[in-house]
């Protein structure tokens, strides 16, 4: 066998890059600043920068959820003097309903009692016919001053039924 000595090469080159850490931290060292140098020019170059984008984005839909808050608020106000508006004229319309109903049981009602007057009325013509009917078949020439009582006591008789029956 072989035997390695201190001083001869080795031949793996990680072990070599190992005992030296110094200079694997300047290269990364370089590296990073490389990278952080060539993003920075890039930005100053094209003008273009992630974070001034994101903050304007989110101005942007700061503004647009503001004006759209107010637009809501605008609706939501239409909307409570819409529906103010719509309660109050159903208000209106159940007052004239309730108008309307009062007039409709009042005339029902007169029509019930002129209707019942009106048959009293007819009933008192029909007796008052009966009456002369059976006068004039009874006295075929009465004297004017009998008929005319006769007559009259008819009309009391139907007055006085017309009165019972309102």
């Amino acid at each position: 066998m072989i035997q390695l000595t201190k001083d001869a090469p080795s031949i793996n080159p990680l072990t070599r890059i190992g005992s030296q850490p110094i200079a694997v931290a300047a290269a990364a060292l370089l590296l990073i600043v490389a990278g952080v140098a060539s993003i920075a020019t890039w930005r100053i170059y094209t003008g273009h920068s992630p974070e001034t984008d994101r903050a304007a984005a989110a101005r942007v839909m700061q503004v647009r959820a503001a004006q759209a808050s107010e637009q809501l608020a605008e609706k939501t106000k239409g909307l409570e003097q819409t529906q103010e508006e719509s309660i109050d004229q159903i208000q209106v319309m159940q007052d004239q309903l309730q108008t309307v109903r009062r007039l409709l049981a009042s005339q029902q009602a007169d029509t019930k009692r002129l209707s019942e007057q009106v048959s009293g009325l007819a009933e008192a013509i029909d007796s008052l016919r009966q009456s002369y009917a059976s006068v004039q078949s009874a006295d075929p020439s009465p004297s004017p001053a009998v008929r005319h009582r006769t007559r009259a006591h008819v009309i009391r008789t139907a007055q006085k039924r017309a009165k019972s029956h309102t």
